[in-house]
């Protein structure tokens, strides 16, 4: 039996972090189209990768818990990338509410059962929770969105009354990022790590469907121009810290929320991109 990376959502940033901390584990991929895993796997099996599929769908416990099963049934699961979710301009505002909230905690919850000592969790958080005001969530609301059970969190007014996708979406990765710090104590008992990376825009095909919406686009197009690096970000960029996060060099790093987006966030709190 091998040591098992689970990588769930497979795009371009789930592929350059597989590559950067695979080698000599087993890839299993999980995505909810069955398609796009077969397209990656072929790809990653192509490049020297130990690869397997399998689909789930992330807004369903059931279907996290057969991925967890199946991921422990090959072998010690010494690392999750979490990469899948919905973004503002392809879903409603409580479909990204059951993906990217919901179905992010319930992973966290079921593979903090299982993973290894030594093992380590990154999941793809975004720079959009970070334009909320610092007063947006009460601190009764932050820690219920940090702590409850992921049911619960369904629940909650602030959340069940959300019906702005965008917002939907900002909510949800500022959840990630909570949760990401309430999880790591109980992962630290385990012997394991769990963090977030809060990427800015990344050119991916997500990316491109925000640069091009009759909604958004050209909020981020201007996001781009006027952020302090002038540009958006690669999938090797956001891979390269992943690799850091994983690795020996990032074993003091956990619960945190590491925010990587060309300066955008600065400039749009401080900067030219500061609401008027």
């Amino acid at each position: 039996m091998m040591d098992v990376i689970v990588v769930i959502g497979s795009g371009s940033i789930a592929q350059a972090i597989a590559r950067r901390v695979s080698v000599g584990k087993h890839i299993l991929l999980a995505d909810i189209k069955a398609e796009n895993a077969r397209q990656a796997e072929d790809t990653l099996s192509r490049a020297g990768f130990d690869v397997s599929t399998i689909s789930v769908d992330v807004s369903s416990r059931q279907s996290i818990q057969d991925l967890v099963k199946a991921a422990s049934a090959l072998g010690k699961v010494m690392g999750i990338i979490h990469t899948a979710g919905l973004s503002p301009s392809q879903a409603k505002a409580q479909d990204i509410i059951r993906v990217d909230l919901y179905g992010t905690a319930v992973l966290f919850e079921e593979f903090g059962n299982v993973i290894a000592s030594g093992g380590a969790c990154v999941v793809i958080g975004s720079q959009s929770s970070h334009r909320l005001a610092v007063d947006a969530l009460s601190q009764a609301q932050v820690d219920d969105l940090a702590t409850l059970p992921p049911e619960d969190l369904l629940e909650m007014p602030l959340v069940r009354e959300i019906d702005d996708s965008l917002y939907a979406y900002q909510i949800s990765k500022r959840c990630n990022a909570l949760r990401v710090m309430s999880e790591a104590v109980k992962w630290g008992k385990r012997g394991a790590r769990i963090n977030c990376i809060s990427a800015g825009i990344i050119f991916t095909p997500l990316a491109y469907d925000e640069l091009n919406s009759n909604e958004r686009g050209t909020f981020y197009r201007n996001m781009l121009e006027k952020s302090p690096s002038g540009r958006g970000g690669t999938p090797d960029e956001i891979a390269a810290l992943a690799e850091f996060l994983f690795g020996p060099n990032g074993t003091y790093v956990t619960g945190s929320d590491l925010l990587i987006d060309g300066g955008a966030t600065a400039s749009y709190k401080y900067g030219e991109l500061r609401p008027q």
